[in-house]
């Protein structure tokens, strides 16, 4: 393996980073630092967060700097606030013994005028986010005439965040001699046009393989039921006493019912979305980073760019939809050759996303079953055992304690007193979980034995099959049919809204929903079946009147569902499915408007009242003076 010196970096950064523990460079820095130094080509570097790409590029542009001049010659983008003031940080630390280098960070959430005073300053490395920059450029505060290197860090992030127009505005603003530089954890399309577009004779380093995730993260799920997701994850982290990570949430809303949550329930957590304050962002990135948070309940937007060391675990609370995003997440554990573990809280209908993600990670997600009381309580018991055991004890500060709760305590026994103080710290875990149920689900077998294809070519009816169509609830339910399903446009959302739509009082609680070509069987909450039957019956759906009933044992609904009169072609079948689609958005169209048309109407009568009392007021006000007018007059009268 080569040093740092051999790959050619001059000793005033050497001295620089051996003070910062840098022993030996990583793959991505022996790759790139050479030819950042020697060649003339630009450069695509893909590799995962943490990897070592700000040293990678840092070094090398640092090098190429010509301290002399005050001018911007190198220009990095970052795609948030957080990166771009990490990446500043991180190159004046290399910068410390370079003496007449200056970088400066340019970014939005801060004054504009203290930058541009900066700038004035004449420094030769602007790290900056895109929106900021342009700003700058479109007041003539900044100038990139001279930029001699162009590097994007985290291309994949700014390219989810919208900056491509802005990436492409930028770039017309620098030399076309430049040197330019793209790292990225992922290579999608986009980010390849751009490579095409204003890099010349890219040379590309990969560390790995495109688009795969970290080798040093291991990948693992919990298939539970939908509902029972925040159960599943305080099970997790009760069995991760030592647990340090990120908890993604897909939206806004759920992130911060997931903090509470964990808040309300004795956690160490807090949220992270856009619906913060750059204040509050801040502060909650403050108690993370210190570690006075355990977990950081976040959106994917909120989290871009975070930079924290040491995390041991990301939990994706829900599955991303863009593949790339769940790469992103599991690349913030496992970082500079530490181990992390990724976990990912799914339901049944989410195992075809997962392969997806395997497949595009290159590894395989490993199956766990949700930590059962005995395995949770286990673990809490030697994790304070641990703690007992390591625990510093300040002798000095103590002793004078000691002998009255010595004294105090001295009728029991060792075993009785550790048997008490376990008791203290677990009472609490034991009562929660005293008869818990089991939250794992068991997946439906993807073939069925020999003896049960034969029964079903043989004829058998629904009633005596397991699948779809089974009139067999879960425990806990009751099984209801319904006379329309997919050819009829009916899907999991339209029952619950109808459900919603036409009944009262408590919510009733949905289990199983199955839905096939013409007719749909779910579960309802035991006692509740009779209720949704008269709820729903003789509803109409898009023209088609509803049929409801109790699923009955041995009665075969498949032939019950027929469509009677001349069968549909598939054609016809889609076509229906289509209009009962297009009534559905013109619904919502319409529901939507006549919102707006209240908030509007509800908006013009609090700003009538608003101007009302506003009249009133003033006009009290001018009697007022008036008056005082007029009592000022008859004290000043003279008197004889």
């Amino acid at each position: 393996m080569a040093t740092f010196e051999e790959l050619g970096v001059n000793k005033p950064l050497l001295r620089a980073i051996e003070e910062l523990g840098y022993l030996a460079p990583m793959p991505i820095q022996e790759m790139v630092i050479p030819h950042l130094l020697h060649a003339d080509s630009d450069v695509v570097g893909l590799a995962q967060t943490g990897t070592g790409k700000t040293a990678a590029f840092g070094l090398p542009t640092l090098q190429r700097v010509q301290p002399e001049v005050k001018t911007v010659q190198a220009l990095i983008l970052d795609p948030t606030r957080e990166l771009c003031l990490q990446t500043c940080a991180d190159l004046n630390d290399y910068a410390r013994y370079l003496g007449g280098v200056d970088i400066v960070a340019v970014y939005g959430g801060a004054s504009i005028m203290s930058q541009i005073c900066e700038i004035k300053g004449g420094p030769q490395i602007v790290v900056a986010t895109p929106g900021r920059l342009i700003d700058l450029l479109d007041r003539g505060a900044l100038t990139l005439s001279d930029v001699r290197t162009v590097i994007l860090d985290e291309a994949d992030e700014m390219l989810n965040m919208g900056f491509v127009d802005d990436i492409n505005n930028i770039l017309e603003h620098v030399p076309a001699t430049r040197k330019m530089l793209m790292f990225s954890a992922t290579m999608p399309r986009e980010i390849a046009e751009i490579a095409s577009k204003y890099m010349h004779n890219p040379q590309e380093f990969v560390v790995g393989t495109r688009n795969e995730g970290s080798a040093n993260v291991k990948h693992v799920y919990y298939m539970v039921n939908a509902r029972d997701k925040y159960l599943a994850l305080k099970r997790i982290v009760d069995y991760l006493p030592r647990v340090y990570g990120i908890i993604f949430c897909r939206t806004r809303a759920t992130c911060q019912e997931i903090a509470s949550q964990l808040i309300q329930d004795g956690y160490d957590a807090d949220a992270l979305h856009g619906d913060l304050s750059q204040a509050q962002r801040d502060a909650v990135m403050k108690k993370f980073r210190e570690r006075n948070l355990q977990l950081l309940v976040a959106t994917d937007v909120a989290a871009r760019g975070l930079d924290v060391d040491d995390l041991t675990h990301i939990i994706s609370y829900s599955l991303p939809d863009d593949n790339d995003v769940y790469t992103h997440r599991s690349g913030r554990t496992g970082r500079a050759g530490k181990t992390g573990v990724s976990i990912a809280i799914i339901h049944s209908r989410e195992r075809r996303k997962l392969h997806s993600i395997e497949k595009q990670i290159g590894k395989e997600f490993q199956r766990r079953e949700v930590p059962k009381a005995r395995e949770i309580i286990e673990k809490q018991l030697f994790n304070l055992a641990d703690r007992l055991e390591n625990v510093q004890v300040h002798e000095d500060d103590i002793a004078e304690y000691l002998p009255a709760v010595l004294k105090k305590l001295s009728w029991l026994s060792t075993a009785e007193l550790l048997k008490r103080l376990l008791s203290v710290e677990f009472n609490r875990l034991i009562e929660y979980y005293n008869a818990a149920p089991v939250l794992d689900v068991v997946p439906e077998e993807k073939k069925r034995d020999r003896a049960s294809r034969v029964k079903k070519r043989s004829g058998a009816t629904s009633a005596d099959r397991v699948g779809k169509n089974s009139i067999e609830a879960q425990p806990g339910y009751e099984r209801v049919y319904v006379n329309a399903g997919k050819a009829q446009g009916l899907y999991a959302p339209d029952i619950i809204s109808l459900i919603n739509a036409n009944t009262r009082g408590q919510r009733i609680e949905l289990g199983r929903i199955d839905l096939l070509a013409n007719y749909a069987l779910f579960d309802v909450k035991s006692g509740e079946a009779h209720r949704v039957v008269s709820a729903l019956r003789n509803q109409d759906f898009y023209g088609t009147r509803l049929y409801c009933e109790v699923a009955q044992p041995g009665k075969d609904y498949d032939a019950l569902s027929q469509p009677t009169g001349k069968e549909l072609t598939r054609i016809e079948r889609r076509r229906k499915r289509n209009d009962v689609y297009n009534e559905k958005k013109r619904d919502k169209q319409r529901r939507e408007q006549a919102t707006g048309r209240r908030r509007r109407g509800k908006a013009r009568r609090e700003a009538t009242m608003k101007h009302v009392l506003d009249e009133i007021e003033q006009f009290a006000g001018e009697q007022r003076a008036q008056s005082d007018s007029r009592r000022h007059r008859r004290n000043a009268k003279p008197r004889h």
